[in-house]
């Protein structure tokens, strides 16, 4: 097993925090950064900002700390974002078009190039982020041609299994679920799933505690 492969997810989850606190405190005029006030901007700890980012290096000066642009740029190289990546989203509702026209993502080397979905009333419609959506039947073809590395699922449910079998099939090996419900894949594939409900669950459990304590 790699080193990278043994670093928690978590981790990975914070310096993708980190990096976007980094960019703001770069827009304020900041050059340099303490481990205590990059903890403390993303609600953690210094101990953890240092043992996360010791897992790649070593990137502060002790007792000055970090310099913020070029803290950006090591943890863009760790995420590998500091590259473009070619999305295509299967299921162009209203999630998916909002996707479609999420700007972030663009602005951070996202590109959603490829729109499908198996509504005839759609098909062949542009959406307003100018993409034409495409029948879902030619996804493999369109993978080929545009080199599209990412899916996104936003299908309901029970569409969901089918069109992520559709882009393994395509060899699109790394697969965003957002749809609620779970999808089977090989183990050298990607699956992330987000549920927005499960995030619900845990903020109603914890706002019903807040009021009883």
């Amino acid at each position: 097993m790699t080193k990278s492969a043994k670093i928690p997810k978590a981790t990975i989850t914070r310096l993708s925090i980190y990096y976007r606190q980094l960019e703001l405190l770069e827009f304020d005029g900041y050059r340099m950064v303490s481990s205590e006030k990059l903890a403390w901007l993303c609600q953690g700890n210094p101990a953890q900002v240092r043992k996360d980012l010791g897992y790649f290096g070593e990137f502060g000066v002790r007792g000055v700390g970090y310099d913020v642009i070029d803290l950006q740029a090591h943890i863009k190289r760790i995420l590998a974002v500091n590259r473009d990546w070619n999305l295509g989203i299967a299921g162009i509702g209203n999630l998916g078009s909002a996707l479609l026209q999420h700007q972030n993502l663009s602005a951070r080397g996202f590109r959603c190039i490829a729109a499908f979905d198996n509504d005839s009333r759609k098909i062949g419609k542009t959406t307003p982020a100018g993409l034409k959506i495409m029948d879902i039947k030619d996804l493999d073809q369109t993978v080929e041609d545009l080199k599209i590395e990412i899916g996104v699922i936003t299908t309901p449910p029970s569409a969901a299994q089918a069109v992520a079998d559709l882009f393994l099939k395509a060899r699109v090996n790394a697969l965003l679920n957002f749809s609620p419900t779970r999808i089977t894949v090989p183990e050298c594939c990607l699956v992330e799933n987000i549920d927005f409900t499960v995030k619900l669950d845990m903020i109603s459990y914890e706002l019903q505690h807040e009021i009883g304590a």
